[in-house]
């Protein structure tokens, strides 16, 4: 096992600023907002249709297509595609300088969130050439539902982070804003903490570390 304590992060709401609804987003791509797409029945098909995309069992196209589909074409793929373009909207000031103090101390750092081929494209550099969004490829050890093909809260995923990293439960301190991941986190022993994404989430995460004896 390695040694010391790995800080991970969530990517959305945490790193990154996203799209809190299908309507704000739709009103940032200069689409329509069609309030019947908040409606349970249409909210609860989009939610099972992200589930399937962020395990990598629906491609791009096929995500754009069955969108349209559940909201019965109140918005086309290719106004799909627009949205899902834009669902991140920027960078959380002072997580970059975060990171970079981190690893000053040769404190590992680590990302663990819920995502997608594309919107992982717009963080982290390869091929495709630079991030839209590069805090998040400062990470040393990046892990996401599409590649383990596991979602949060799924115990099974803080199991994976685990095996692939190295890192023992009790050696991560993790920050996710989202309280049903908060919860499972610690269910599996990680010292998870929330974060309030509409807030300065760099602040919060150095008040928690300088609680745990972290000079940061």
């Amino acid at each position: 096992m390695p040694s010391g304590v790995i800080v991970v992060f969530d990517l959305g709401g945490v790193v990154v600023r996203i799209c809190r609804s299908w309507l704000q987003a739709a009103r940032l791509a200069g689409l329509p907002e069609h309030p019947r797409v908040m409606e349970a029945d249409m909210l609860e098909a989009r939610k099972a249709i992200v589930k399937r995309y962020e395990v990598s069992a629906l491609t791009d196209e096929e995500y754009f297509a069955a969108m349209s589909s559940a909201m019965q074409g109140l918005y086309s793929p290719d106004d799909c595609r627009h949205i899902h373009d834009i669902w991140i909207t920027g960078e959380y000031p002072g997580i970059a300088r975060l990171i970079t103090d981190l690893h000053a101390q040769s404190i590992a750092t680590g990302v663990l969130s819920n995502t997608n081929a594309w919107h992982w494209r717009q963080m982290t550099s390869g091929p495709h050439g630079a991030a839209k969004f590069p805090t998040p490829a400062m990470v040393q050890h990046l892990h996401a539902s599409h590649l383990l093909r596991l979602v949060k809260p799924d115990p099974a995923i803080w199991q994976a982070f685990q095996a692939t990293t190295g890192f023992d439960a009790s050696s991560i301190i993790y920050f996710d804003d989202l309280p049903e991941n908060v919860t499972a986190a610690n269910a599996a022993g990680w010292d998870a903490l929330p974060i309030d994404h509409d807030a300065d989430t760099a602040a919060q995460i150095r008040l928690h570390l300088r609680a745990r004896g972290l000079n940061l």
